[in-house]
């Protein structure tokens, strides 16, 4: 009895599997727009935070502009920097024993680029671009 049970259950189970294999009807799914715009949203977020550290920093550019061991002629370049580029920031880093003057936050490496070439005018020095954390603030509805 218990066998025949199971055959049943067995030829009853295999009926459905086939008459599902060889159904020809037609699958509608009905989309919310909202998914697209979600999606939208979370590849927005997925670009920006590509861009940033653990820490919640961006990853970006700075110009290099002097390497030396001399802190005056450091702090010399920064004040030169500061009077003709008001707009961009400079920083002195000391990593023992050189003291590096970097100049600008730029997120993209061509914004870098164009303001090597115009930087160019006023320093005699070549300006390198490198990798660094830079500080930057998203502006309202950039990654929206």
């Amino acid at each position: 009895m218990k066998i025949a049970i199971k055959h049943f259950l067995f030829i009853l189970v295999a009926c459905f599997a086939f008459a599902q294999a060889n159904a020809n009807d037609t699958i509608i799914v009905h989309k919310d727009a909202r998914v697209d715009v979600l999606a939208e949203k979370q590849a927005a977020i997925n670009k920006m935070t590509s861009n940033m550290t653990a820490d919640g920093l961006f990853k970006g550019y700075r110009l290099q502009v002097l390497n030396t061991r001399s802190r005056d002629d450091a702090f010399k370049l920064k004040a030169a920097l500061l009077e003709n580029f008001p707009d961009q920031k400079v920083y002195v880093l000391y990593q023992s024993p050189y003291f590096k003057v970097r100049i600008g936050n730029f997120v993209q490496r061509t914004d870098a680029e164009d303001f090597r070439k115009q930087l160019s005018a006023y320093i005699s020095n070549p300006a390198y671009i490198v990798d660094d954390i830079i500080e930057y603030i998203p502006q309202a509805g950039e990654f929206q």
